[in-house]
């Protein structure tokens, strides 16, 4: 996805998404793109809330509408009567985003390349499959090459967010190896959310 429709997409929702590793995308047109863009949003319905909420998710994790419903469909099978925070434990241990939190890229497509070119090692293996959830209890480090990469020292020297609390570098002095501690929750996801809309959302689609 180019720079100026990450921009575009980020104006449209209203909000900065980390994932696209953009950040200023709202500092000076905080109004959707288009030619009537800076008029004042109109009022949505409760259908475009719930979507806008589902648009959040995709475009912020880079996923595509069928891998996020087989992700919802997981996580109904794993907690049929809270299973917006199991979707959400779920996204948030997904390998390229695990790679992204712990600041080795600074997006989740830089993140999801370092491991499908083979950077990635999870428990001492290689790992290039971005959607693989982890567990707790998991490492996860660069290569030996990728830890050389002047990309990736930058992405470590200021990581695009601060690490969260389910996640813990190892080795302080070289940043450059992670474990996860713990399955994360809603109050991890790094922008502003409502997780009603969504369970909404799918809920009207039995999915």
């Amino acid at each position: 996805m180019r720079g100026r429709k990450k921009f575009k997409l980020q104006r449209s929702l209203g909000i900065e998404l980390p994932g696209l590793g953009k950040p200023g995308a709202l500092a000076k047109r905080n109004y959707p793109p288009g030619q009537h863009g800076r008029a004042q949003r109109p009022t949505m319905t409760q259908f475009g809330l719930q979507l806008r909420e589902k648009q959040k998710l995709l475009f912020h994790y880079g996923l595509r509408e069928e891998q996020l419903r087989r992700f919802v469909r997981k996580a109904r099978s794993l907690s049929a009567s809270n299973w917006i925070e199991s979707l959400i434990g779920l996204l948030e241990r997904r390998l390229d985003n695990v790679v992204f939190r712990l600041g080795f890229g600074r997006s989740i497509a830089a993140a999801r390349q370092l491991v499908s070119h083979g950077h990635i090692l999870v428990n001492g293996r290689r790992q290039t499959i971005g959607s693989m959830v982890l567990r707790p209890g998991e490492v996860v480090w660069l290569s030996e090459k990728a830890a050389q990469l002047e990309a990736i020292q930058s992405s470590l020297e200021s990581p695009r967010l601060p690490l969260p609390s389910y996640l813990q570098l190892q080795n302080p002095g070289t940043p450059s190896k992670g474990i996860v501690l713990f399955i994360p929750n809603s109050s991890h996801i790094p922008f502003e959310f409502n997780k009603k809309q969504v369970a909404e959302y799918y809920a009207k689609r039995g999915v």
